[in-house]
């Protein structure tokens, strides 16, 4: 039997998540990517809280016009950006079982810029 799109990502998704975890001093920055949207989030999987969260439906972000990878870009910062303000500036990165390449690679890469260590 064939596995749908969602269903081989999600199998990749928990063969990642064994391995990547988010501690206090260095939480998991965790990407979901839909067709229209992607959002981010800084989480500390010890105490199972958010650090910080940013999305392409953000106020600031939403405004903008450009490709869904410029956006993505811009997530990226602003997730890094209130996660430097919440006192995190090393993560590990957990694409979510989707290709790193595409508005993954950028939200990764807007995240460095902005001072994110991974």
């Amino acid at each position: 039997m064939a596995l749908t799109k969602n269903e081989r990502r999600l199998r990749i998704k928990s063969r990642v998540r064994k391995i990547v975890s988010g501690t206090e001093t260095r939480p998991r920055l965790s990407v979901f990517r839909s067709n229209k949207e992607i959002y981010a989030q800084v989480v500390d999987d010890v105490t199972g809280k958010t650090i910080s969260s940013a999305s392409s439906r953000d106020k600031d972000i939403s405004a903008a016009k450009g490709s869904k990878a410029e956006i993505a870009t811009l997530v990226g910062k602003s997730v890094a950006e209130k996660a430097l303000k919440a006192g995190v500036d090393t993560i590990s990165f957990d694409r979510g079982g989707y290709l790193y390449h595409g508005r993954v690679k950028s939200l990764a890469e807007g995240a460095r810029e902005a001072g994110l260590k991974f």
